[in-house]
């Protein structure tokens, strides 16, 4: 063993049937240190760091700790060794409080036996400053956003101790000022000697944090520095082996037709009514036009976004598509006026776990295949697999399971899935969250594309590049108003992140 590696895979090899998803890997861990694990999705990041943390064991190789050949029977055992790992996709309990979730399975026992639930309290509310993050330890999960159940699974991974700490895209759903605060943390980590895998598909901010980069292509590391000698070309370049941008604006128009209007409107703050998360926001989106919305965690991109397809209700204000006003109606009657929403959260909210690619796909438009009751399995055979080739999703077929797909390409059955409904108008909350550099372009062009032909266009993001690629405007939203607008062509990051009431030092580091 090298001096300073504390963890290693050695010549690694996992078969899922007919797939051959890691290929003869060799992956160290450096003792103290930061190691950036860079790839697209499918490149086989995750099934690595399952094998890692015992949740899945490699077909051939083995895992060496300390110098010792060791095997995981399970993530048990890995923990008991030192190993945890926070997960892209968030592993809590809804319906259990944030106290329950960090010590579920690990009850701290009280003198006569039972669990000590002052202590777990207690322990939670210092995880909760650690991160500064004001939640409370009896509040339960199903209550607070995405962001913060976020940040719920980071503390749980830091209540076990860990000397080894496996972190999957854990700031996907973090604003800015949490990513400094969880950076600040990692650093104090690093410094007790804690070793941290670090995967993002935030590749700025993955340079900023890692001592060591590490990239996985298809399979196979393709390529290993220490971070201060790469930059984002010899990441990009060896991740997809070409560059990639997210595009520019569709050729500009004189756009006529307004779309969407959205007037004065008010949304209640879902986690406590007496505030509003949305304070008398206005904006309009024309026809053929793609319109971004900049913003923190916590600005209420999300929850005008909601408000708008229906999802929750108006304190006050109009939502327009075409001129008719949608006041009142059902999210399904809002997409048969044509608009269409891609949450924020497509595991919890876009998809069904339990169908496959096709029935996922074809979920929102069933009305329209059914004639006398019965439903056409011709017409809906035929819409899915237009949508599929349409949107370009990588799939063995229809039939797959919605899990045997990528991040990107679940994303792309969401989007999919809401353009087979015919929208005029469809609003996409954070579309490329989780997704790497190359699945993002596909989706940003597959956007301009859509605006090309007449569709408005409507995203959020808290990513300032993304403002800057295909957007022909950018709203800029801050505690619950609109801050600023710019024209995208003329605009510039530090004006957009200014507006935001984001520090440039904050977002230079995290590349937001």
């Amino acid at each position: 063993m090298n001096a300073g590696v504390i963890l290693r895979a050695v010549n690694v090899e996992k078969r899922y049937g007919g797939t051959h998803a890691l290929k003869g890997v060799d992956f160290e861990v450096a003792e103290g240190k930061v190691t950036a694990l860079f790839g697209e999705n499918g490149a086989g990041k995750s099934t690595l760091m399952k094998i890692l943390s015992g949740i899945e064991a490699p077909t051939s190789g083995h895992l060496e700790l300390r110098g010792k050949p060791v095997r995981f029977a399970n993530t048990v055992e890995a923990r008991d060794q030192g190993i945890s790992i926070i997960h892209q996709e968030l592993s809590l309990c809804p319906n259990l409080s944030v106290r329950d979730n960090i010590y579920m399975g690990r009850e701290i026992t009280g003198p006569a036996g039972g669990v000590d639930y002052a202590a777990e309290r207690k322990n939670v509310q210092e995880l909760m400053a650690r991160l500064e993050e004001p939640i409370d330890p009896d509040t339960l999960v199903a209550d607070l956003r995405l962001g913060q159940q976020q940040i719920v699974e980071i503390a749980r991974a830091l209540s076990v101790n860990a000397r080894i700490l496996i972190m999957d895209e854990p700031t996907s759903a973090l604003s800015a000022s949490e990513v400094e605060v969880l950076f600040k943390v990692m650093r104090d980590l690093t410094a007790t000697g804690v070793s941290i895998v670090y995967i993002s598909h935030h590749l700025e901010e993955a340079i900023e944090i890692s001592d060591f980069a590490t990239v996985l292509r298809d399979g196979t590391i393709v390529a290993h520095e220490e971070t201060h000698n790469v930059d984002l070309d010899w990441i990009v370049g060896n991740m997809v082996g070409r560059n990639f941008d997210l595009g520019q604006p569709p050729a500009s128009i004189a756009f006529s037709d307004v779309a969407l209007e959205i007037n004065e409107i008010q949304v209640a703050d879902p986690s406590n009514p007496g505030r509003l998360s949305v304070d008398g926001v206005s904006l309009t989106v024309h026809s053929g036009e793609i319109v971004c919305i900049y913003g923190l965690m916590g600005a209420g991109r999300t929850e005008m976004l909601e408000a708008a397809a229906g999802r929750v209700p108006l304190l006050r204000g109009q939502v327009k598509v075409q001129g008719k006003d949608l006041n009142g109606l059902s999210i399904a009657e809002r997409i048969q006026q044509g608009l269409s929403l891609v949450p924020e959260d497509r595991q919890r909210d876009g998809l069904v776990q339990t169908m496959s690619v096709g029935r996922n796909l074809s979920l929102a438009s069933l009305g329209s295949f059914i004639k006398r009751g019965l439903l056409s399995g011709t017409a809906e055979d035929t819409l899915v697999s237009q949508g599929i080739r349409d949107v370009r999703v990588k799939t063995a077929g229809p039939g797959a399971a919605i899990g045997s797909l990528s991040g990107g390409n679940q994303q792309k059955v969401v989007i999919a899935k809401m353009l087979a409904t015919n929208p005029k108008v469809i609003l996409l909350d954070e579309p490329s969250r989780g997704i790497d550099v190359g699945a993002k372009a596909e989706v940003f062009g597959l956007l301009s594309e859509l605006a090309e032909k007449g569709l408005a266009v409507l995203y959020s993001t808290s990513e300032v590049g993304e403002c800057l690629s295909i957007a022909h405007r950018v709203i800029v939203m801050s505690k619950g108003r609109i801050s600023a607008e710019f024209d995208a062509a003329t605009t510039t990051k530090e004006q957009i992140m200014a507006a935001s009431g984001e520090s440039a030092t904050a977002s230079n580091m995290n590349g937001h």
